[in-house]
């Protein structure tokens, strides 16, 4: 194996798994035990008028992405992950998860017309 910047990339993108699942883990911890709603569905740092609606879709997104990707962690230090396969689910989840994320804080803070004075 020759080190170029494809295998430096992987080794990254490999090492960056793991504080991303102990933060997703963590945050939905803190969702469904300690009921700490404060980062539930944020946009622009404010939490909706009632974060606890959408308590249950963040932590179920952050359990369930913690969760792929913990599986990624074990498959590739177990050996039986090839290359392609656990980047394409380890990226893909990334995305998914960045995407859902977004979704649930637009959709928990709608967007109100007012009327103009």
């Amino acid at each position: 194996m020759v080190f170029d910047v494809s295998v430096a990339l992987t080794w990254i993108l490999f090492i960056a798994l793991f504080p991303i699942t102990y933060f997703w883990m963590r945050r939905a911890w803190r969702i469904v035990v300690r009921r700490d709603y404060s980062e539930v569905a944020l946009k622009r740092g404010v939490s909706p008028p009632n974060p606890a609606r959408f308590a249950p879709f963040a932590a179920a997104i952050n359990l369930i992405a913690g969760g792929i990707i913990g599986f990624v962690i074990i498959g590739v230090l177990a050996g039986g992950m090839p290359y392609e396969t656990w980047t394409a689910i380890a990226g893909s989840t990334l995305w998914l998860k960045f995407m859902l994320d977004f979704a649930l804080s637009r959709h928990a803070h709608p967007f109100i017309f007012r009327k103009r004075a």
